[in-house]
């Protein structure tokens, strides 16, 4: 099994005649090339941004500068796979509010990640690349010059005398074989030397760059409640669709199926066959009815068309129990509040009805806060529980989705108190 980095290469036999230490060479040499690219624009950005402040062009250029770590970051994460095979989870960077250069430009200055990033660079530019460039030069060069002795004595002694790295002078061939025998062992102890380096400057790019472990999970639980939210949304737009579709389509149908028996019934002479008609277009009848209940049921077209206090009228006047309506809403809020909110004042006079034995219930509500509230009343006999069969489980969970609550109070003998908070805005008000 291949190492994923130069850490478990260090380890693994024959690292010497593997490519990790040629890799670690250049990590080293590019980390040192970038350092000393990023050093100077950010010198030069700085002092052209001080001199032209004074007539307001060098304050884009200051800010732009403290946006000079996130090239410098992708960079560096580019960089780490020539040491490092496993990816560095990148931080979760926040979405503009809007399209532009002047929203995207305020939510980067406004995150962590842009500063935490910014002084990785200032640490790059300032210590890390004279860092890989002294290693890289004392692991390489003073081991290269030592083995390079003979060729040195042959050439520039005239093969009497050399000197090694200007620190000691060879004057003899077994001195000089010596000393070149000496440079493969210094040049075998820099390769780990430079293994040792390489894999320290990727674990704190990749601690400095890369995600903590409760950042990702704050990431994860943020990117995990906008999918239940886009999935809440997807499911409320597909039963658009299947009531648009069976409103538009199987019903249409249906009623004209209806119309064609009447007639066809009127038409027929009195008899067996009169009968038959008359039987069909009464299951025609009731076929169509059905119909409908399942339509309004999947999603209301009151709901849709006219918002959230018409379609709960329409639920109240359905009910089997009398039901008082004072909901005040002089706006339409956003559909997916909308719809949670009807479902669950749904579920909850269908609750009315089949088990309380209530003789009226109550439906009241509003919006003020930034919040949308309501609240399902009645005198039955009390001890409902959200989780026996009453199917508020599911509801709470798509409310809970949307960043509200629903709390339950239905103590014995009653009163039950259905209330449900979401928080919105309008999104259309009236006058």
């Amino acid at each position: 099994m291949h190492p994923r980095n130069v850490w478990r290469a260090l380890s693994a036999p024959g690292y010497l005649l593997s490519a990790w230490p040629w890799r670690a060479v250049a990590y080293l040499v590019t980390g040192a090339l970038a350092g000393a690219v990023t050093l100077v624009g950010l010198v030069v950005a700085v002092a052209l941004g001080s001199v032209l402040a004074v007539v307001v062009v060098g304050l884009p250029i200051l800010v732009l500068t403290a946006l000079a770590g996130i090239p410098v970051a992708r960079s560096e994460r580019h960089r780490l796979r020539l040491v490092d095979r496993d990816p560095v989870p990148v931080r979760h960077r926040r979405q503009p509010p809007a399209t532009g250069p002047w929203p995207w430009l305020t939510t980067r200055l406004r995150e962590r990640a842009t500063w935490r990033e910014l002084g990785f660079a200032l640490l790059f530019a300032l210590l890390l690349w004279p860092v890989d460039a002294l290693v890289v030069a004392t692991a390489l060069a003073l081991p290269l010059a030592t083995v390079a002795t003979p060729l040195l004595m042959a050439t520039v002694g005239d093969g009497e005398e050399a000197k090694v790295v200007k620190l000691w002078t060879v004057t003899t061939w077994p001195t000089a074989f010596g000393a070149a025998v000496l440079g493969l062992l210094l040049l075998a102890l820099g390769a780990y030397a430079l293994g040792l380096t390489a894999g320290a400057r990727a674990a704190l790019t990749r601690v400095l760059l890369g995600t903590p472990r409760e950042a990702d999970l704050d990431a994860r639980v943020v990117e995990l409640a906008r999918s239940r939210v886009r999935l809440v949304d997807a499911f409320d737009a597909e039963r658009r669709r299947i009531e648009r579709d069976l409103h538009d389509g199987a019903q249409q149908r249906l009623v004209a199926l209806t119309m064609t028996l009447g007639l066809a019934r009127l038409d027929a002479p009195p008899g067996p066959l009169a009968d038959q008609l008359a039987k069909a277009h009464g299951e025609a009848g009731r076929a169509l009815e059905e119909l409908r209940e399942l339509i309004h049921g999947i999603h209301p077209k009151v709901l849709t068309d006219h918002g959230l206090a018409a379609a709960v009228d329409d639920a109240a006047d359905r009910s089997a129990v009398p039901v008082d309506v004072r909901l005040v809403l002089p706006g339409r809020l956003p559909r997916a509040v909308e719809a949670a909110a009807y479902f669950v004042v749904c579920e909850a006079l269908a609750n009315v009805a089949r088990h309380s034995g209530a003789d009226r219930a109550e439906v009241t509500g509003g919006h003020g806060d930034g919040r949308l509230f309501l609240e399902v009343r009645d005198d039955g006999r009390g001890g409902a529980e959200a989780g026996a069969g009453s199917g508020l489980t599911g509801l709470a969970d798509r409310v809970s989705v949307l960043d509200g609550r629903l709390s339950l109070s239905s103590p014995p003998g009653g009163p039950t108190l259905l209330r449900v908070e979401i928080p919105c805005e309008w999104t259309e008000r009236f006058a």
